[in-house]
C-alpha cells in the first residue's frame, strides 16, 4: 500500500538547500516514508516523544545528520513540515516547536476538506 507524502513549503526549502549527497539521501528516506508509511521505524523514522502525533524522519549521511519533522493527516497522508540540522545529541526544541505550529496551522486550514 502506497502512501502519500506532502512537502511543506519549509520542508522543501530545507531540502533544496541541502548539499546533492544529503539531498539524494533525505529524498530516498521520504520515498520509504511513501512506502512504508506507518510501519517505517528506527533507525528511518521515529516518534517524538512530548510531542503528540509528530515524528521525525531521520536522514545520516556520514557526520552529517539531519531531521523532517512530519505527522500523519489523513487516511494515506504525511505532511513533512520542516527539517533542520542535527549538531547536538538532543532535538532542537526550537525546530520542534516551528514544526508542531506547522503542523497546527495545517491541521486548522484543512479542517472540513477530505
Amino acid at each position: 500500500m502506497g502512501y502519500k507524502v506532502k512537502l511543506l513549503p519549509p520542508a522543501v526549502q530545507f531540502l533544496d538547500g541541502l548539499h546533492d549527497r544529503l539531498k539524494a539521501k533525505a529524498a530516498r528516506s521520504i520515498r520509504l516514508l511513501q512506502e512504508f508509511g506507518p510501519s517505517l521505524r528506527e533507525p528511518h523514522s521515529k516518534k517524538v516523544t512530548d510531542w503528540p502525533g509528530l515524528f521525525e524522519l531521520r536522514v545520516m549521511l556520514g557526520h552529517d545528520a539531519c531531521r523532517f519533522f512530519y505527522f500523519w493527516h489523513q487516511e494515506h497522508l504525511y505532511v513533512v513540515t520542516s527539517g533542520y540540522i542535527k549538531k547536538g545529541m538532543k532535538l532542537d526544541r526550537r525546530e520542534l516547536g516551528r514544526a508542531a505550529l506547522l503542523m497546527r496551522q495545517h491541521a486548522a486550514g484543512t479542517r472540513g476538506t477530505i
